[in-house]
């Protein structure tokens, strides 16, 4: 699987690698620049040295007078880091004065025409031969030559210095440059990121549309798609429900018929295999029409429904007082304890009334049903912290440990014997989320269990 690169890293590289190729080109042209200028500069001086030397050489009936004072010799050697070389010849290979190891041009100049070069030996130097005719004088060959050899080191450090002036502006221009870039590309990919909080912050049954500030077109078309997606599965979902209410409400009717026929028949029947028979058709009717029953509470509970029945305040003391003293009848008939336990009166929630009541109404109902005859069961209402906490507790057998996340699923049971059918606790865990809350099962001491639907207060 190719790994995914971020868009902002791979826009910044592509942004910033020509710039950067750019900046090696322009500071290896500066460098050549700098380096042509420090050499015409250093040969400018060279060529004028050599031409002031040349002036002070002239003819005589008996030879050449060579007029350098001290002090000009002392000046051509008188910087240890920038030093200076001449040799004088006449005719051009014959010394004369001078330094001897100035090596000779590698081609052989015409008059009054300068020739530069370098040379490694006897270390790395610049040098200008120039040839002049300086006229007869008795028997002396009027042909003279002139050479002045410069170290390399300080047009070198020339041509460094040059570079370093030009570069120096040239590589603020790139850092400034690369900062609008970076900056350009985090405000462009802004509405992106916005996207991104915009669904990593939604539930997931959150299916309205994506609403954006400001979207560039791009974006916008990548959001209408999304919005045209989500809208797609809300349509779908909505049929879907839409067919499980419809179903459960066929149902219905047909049920509670065949439940009435059965209990006739059993009233009436008188032959043992007969009303052992029809006793299972009614546990199958009692069964089917709880199942009915409880994906319509589903249905109820689904997002689009919460929001249509529409959120008011609900008083937690009047809801655990009305089902428990609805249930207590059951309990009775089941040989178990009912009773209330309200720690924290006054307390109340936003949300719908019947859903709350629904999700009360099975953990009772559970817990009649699987704490056996002679549990006590105590329906209590608490406060902890921010939370109001609506708790059903017994003293029965209790859960295993594996299965106290298990039974939340649909469909899910701990017993396969018994009229339940393994929705329950998932319509009670489904009305949980929908109103902001949690639903739980904990261990009681010293044995049962505990049933607790968290709720924000309101």
């Amino acid at each position: 699987m190719p790994v995914s690169r971020s868009l902002h890293r791979q826009l910044l590289l592509w942004l910033l690698l020509p710039q950067i190729v750019l900046w090696l080109v322009a500071a290896f042209g500066a460098y050549r620049v700098a380096s042509r200028h420090a050499d015409e500069l250093v040969d400018a001086s060279l060529l004028q040295a050599a031409r002031a030397l040349a002036r002070q050489i002239k003819p005589t009936a008996s030879g050449l007078f060579v007029d350098l004072p001290r002090s000009a010799q002392d000046i051509l050697s008188a910087d240890p880091d920038d030093r200076v070389m001449y040799t004088v010849s006449s005719p051009p290979g014959q010394f004369l004065l001078g330094d001897a190891h100035v090596p000779p041009p590698p081609v052989e100049p015409a008059l009054g025409q300068p020739v530069f070069y370098d040379t490694v030996a006897p270390e790395p130097m610049r040098v200008v031969s120039l040839d002049l005719h300086l006229g007869a004088a008795g028997a002396a060959d009027s042909t003279l030559r002139v050479q002045i050899a410069r170290a390399s080191a300080p047009r070198e450090l020339l041509a460094r210095r040059m570079l370093l002036d030009t570069a120096l502006p040239l590589s603020v221009l790139i850092a400034l440059m690369s900062a609008g870039v970076w900056a350009g590309i985090r405000r462009g990919l802004r509405p992106l990121a916005e996207l991104q909080r915009e669904m990593e912050g939604r539930r997931a049954d959150a299916l309205d549309p994506v609403q954006l500030q400001a979207a560039p077109p791009e974006v916008s078309a990548l959001a209408g798609a999304l919005n045209e997606l989500l809208g797609q599965v809300q349509q779908s979902l909505a049929q879907q429900r839409r067919f499980i209410s419809d179903a459960a409400h066929q149902l219905r009717t047909p049920l509670a018929g065949l439940k009435s026929q059965t209990e006739l028949a059993l009233a009436a029947a008188t032959d043992p295999a007969l009303r052992q028979r029809l006793e299972r058709v009614h546990e199958s009717a009692v069964r089917g029409a709880r199942l009915v029953s409880q994906l319509l509470v589903l249905a109820r509970a689904e997002p689009e429904a919460v929001a249509a029945q529409g959120w008011t305040p609900v008083d937690c003391d009047a809801l655990v007082q009305d089902v428990a003293r609805e249930w207590v009848p059951r309990a009775l008939a089941a040989g178990c304890d009912l009773g209330v336990e309200i720690t924290a009166p006054g307390l109340r929630v936003q949300g719908v009334a019947l859903l709350l009541r629904e999700a009360l109404v099975n953990l009772v109902d559970n817990a009649i049903r699987y704490a056996g005859a002679g549990a006590t069961i105590t329906v209590r209402l608490r406060r902890a912290a921010d939370d109001v906490w609506l708790e059903v507790e017994d003293d029965g057998p209790g859960l295993p440990p594996e299965w106290r996340e298990r039974v939340f699923e649909r469909f899910v049971r701990v017993q396969a014997s018994g009229d339940g059918c393994g929705l329950g606790l998932a319509i009670v865990r489904e009305i949980a989320e929908r109103h902001g809350g949690s639903a739980m099962l904990a261990p009681a001491a010293p044995r049962g269990c505990i049933a607790r639907l968290v709720l924000p207060a309101g």
